[in-house]
């Protein structure tokens, strides 16, 4: 009798990844840390057919992520990602990668502040994925600060400067490609997020800001399992570490093996206008002194204050925006 049965169709590796998270409400669940950690390698060593890359991302997006889904993800990153051969020391990890749409990019100024306090800072970031944003490259570039495409510019940017920036692009173009798909599939993806963890040379503080506050004890949370003993999230204006000094602000940290919660008070009784257009001569003019702007100058001054008072420069808030005021009553207006 002829064999009517069909032979066994072999399943794709990823597929059981898929099923994890794609058999509906009841079925489903999301990855353990040690999955996550499994499943962004597959996807950092091109593994994945494009439909499952597709999946995968429109999957995470409607369930949300988890901490330990970050984790997992982030710690696949920072194993894949080649560093420098010497160590690169540096004090403060900032990530930039949301573009300012509101208000001008007035934390790049914070930086600087905190380079002239001896502060080494590696930011790393992207441009160019939502139309209508400034985007921190450009910004820099016009400044002449250093943008970095390998670790032998950074080491020597950091050692004169102490800044500079790396494009997600050199750092890891597998999560660049991703970012990339944002257009193609019309929503953000887990990598907009879990970029913002990954600290690639080891900064002993880390800070990052999300946008969505439900996000921020998800960060907290996953920065905890990364071992990172000292980081801060916040609510950036617009997704960049920048505060918004007409707005209370909520800082979630982890320190040591700590999870702990800080507000800073609203600095102004009633809001500020937002500017009709944002042009980067008011950012430098504010610097230079020819210019005013109470909202950009307070901003500057009361970012900064956040970082000086995680890295341990000041003890307090109040001794933080004292400091960070000095700082910049003392800046060199000369310098852009």
């Amino acid at each position: 009798m002829t064999n009517i049965v069909s032979s066994p169709i072999r399943e794709h590796p990823f597929a059981p990844f898929l099923k994890i998270i794609g058999k509906g409400p009841r079925g489903s669940r999301s990855f353990t840390e040690e999955e996550a950690h499994t499943v962004m390698g597959m996807v950092l060593r091109d593994e994945l057919e494009p439909v499952q890359l597709g999946a995968l991302l429109l999957l995470l997006r409607v369930k949300s992520e988890t901490s330990e889904e970050m984790a997992g993800f982030a710690r696949a990153v920072r194993e894949h990602i080649p560093l420098p051969a010497k160590p690169i020391s540096v004090d403060l990890d900032w990530s930039s990668y949301a573009g300012k749409r509101r208000q001008l990019p007035w934390f790049i100024l914070s930086i600087t502040l905190l380079n002239d306090h001896g502060l080494r800072v590696f930011m790393h970031g992207t441009e160019g994925h939502t139309s209508g944003r400034i985007y921190t490259r450009s910004v820099l570039e016009a400044l002449e600060l250093p943008v970095c495409t390998d670790w032998q510019s950074v080491d020597n940017a950091i050692s004169a400067q102490k800044f500079a920036y790396m494009p997600l692009q050199t750092l890891c173009p597998e999560l660049q490609g991703i970012i990339d798909l944002r257009n193609i599939l019309g929503v953000r993806s887990p990598v907009h997020s879990l970029v913002r963890l990954l600290n690639p040379l080891n900064a002993p503080h880390v800070i990052q800001s999300i946008f969505h506050p439900a996000y921020q004890p998800v960060h907290q949370l996953a920065g905890k399992l990364l071992g990172y003993s000292n980081i801060s999230v916040i609510k950036g204006d617009g997704g960049e570490i920048e505060r918004n000094p007409d707005n209370p602000l909520q800082v979630r940290a982890v320190l040591g093996d700590e999870l702990v919660e800080e507000e800073w008070p609203a600095l102004f009784p009633r809001r500020h206008l937002k500017p009709e257009t944002l042009n980067l001569d008011d950012l430098t003019g504010v610097w230079r002194g020819t210019k005013q702007d109470e909202y950009g100058e307070s901003a500057v001054i009361s970012t900064a204050a956040i970082a000086l008072k995680q890295t341990g420069k000041a003890s307090s808030q109040r001794q933080a925006m004292e400091l960070a005021s000095e700082l910049w009553m003392q800046r060199d207006k000369t310098r852009f």
